[in-house]
C-alpha cells in the first residue's frame, strides 16, 4: 500500500483530537472515531501520530482498527454501500444482491470504484431484518432488495 504524505494541518487536526481527550491512552477507540470521522479512514501514518500522542504503540492502535469492523484503513466511497450479511439477510438473498452490486460497479468488496463515488462492504445485522435482505448507503436503508433493484439504488446516486 502507498504511503500517505500527511500535511502539517492534518497533523494538527489529529494532535487536536488527541489532546481534546487528554492524550489518555484509554481513549484510544474514542479518538480512532473522531479522528476516522474528520478524515473518513485511518491509514497507517495516521495511525502513528495517534499512537505518539496518546503514547501507545502503533501495533496497539492497529489492533483495535483492524478489530472492529467500524474502523476503516482504506478510503470510501462518497457514497459507501452496505450489504447486510447476517443470517435474515442472508436467506433472503443478500448474497445475489452482494454480487449484482459488484457486477454493476466493477469492484470486489472493501474496494472503492475509480471515480470515488462508491465503496462496497459486507456487515453484520442492522437490527432491520424484517425488511431482509437490507442495503444500506451511507445512513440510507433499503429494505427487501433483490437483485434487480440494485441498478434503481444506483441510479439515484450515479444523477448527484
Amino acid at each position: 500500500m502507498a504511503k500517505v504524505k500527511l500535511a502539517e494541518s492534518k497533523i494538527n487536526k489529529i494532535k487536536e483530537i488527541c489532546a481534546s481527550f487528554g492524550n489518555k491512552p484509554g481513549e484510544a477507540i474514542n479518538v480512532l472515531h473522531k479522528v476516522q470521522g474528520e478524515f473518513g479512514y485511518l491509514p497507517a501514518e495516521v495511525q502513528e501520530v495517534i499512537a505518539k500522542e496518546l503514547n501507545v504503540s502503533v501495533a496497539q492502535i492497529y489492533g483495535i482498527v483492524t478489530f472492529y469492523s467500524f474502523f476503516t484503513m482504506l478510503p470510501k466511497g462518497e457514497f459507501p454501500i452496505s450489504v447486510c450479511t447476517g443470517t435474515a439477510c442472508y436467506v433472503r438473498g443478500a448474497e445475489k444482491v452482494l454480487d449484482e452490486f459488484k457486477r454493476e460497479l466493477k469492484i470486489a468488496v472493501g474496494q472503492t470504484t475509480e471515480d470515488g463515488k462508491f465503496s462496497i462492504n459486507c456487515l453484520r445485522c442492522v437490527g432491520a431484518c424484517g425488511l431482509a435482505p437490507v442495503v444500506l448507503v451511507g445512513e440510507k436503508v433499503y429494505g427487501r432488495v433483490t437483485p434487480d433493484g440494485v441498478r434503481e439504488i444506483l441510479k439515484e446516486y450515479k444523477e448527484q
